[in-house]
């Protein structure tokens, strides 16, 4: 029982490392994970931006 399963993992591993398509599949995900790094380190600036525009808003709302 347990060497069947065994033996079906291992051939599923050999069949997967010879698929030529998977090295598209994993230049994906590198572009998506640089446009994720490109998104975060813009996003951490603009954040700083956004969050002093909402505190001007702020203040000129509660001050009469």
């Amino acid at each position: 029982m347990i060497l069947d399963l065994f033996l079906k993992f291992y051939v599923h591993a050999r069949l997967f490392l010879r698929r030529r398509d998977g090295a598209s599949a994993i230049e994906y995900v590198i572009i998506v994970a640089i446009v994720a790094l490109v998104i975060v380190g813009v996003g951490t600036g603009l954040g700083e931006k956004i969050e002093g525009v909402f505190e001007k808003v702020s203040d000129a709302l509660t001050t009469p």
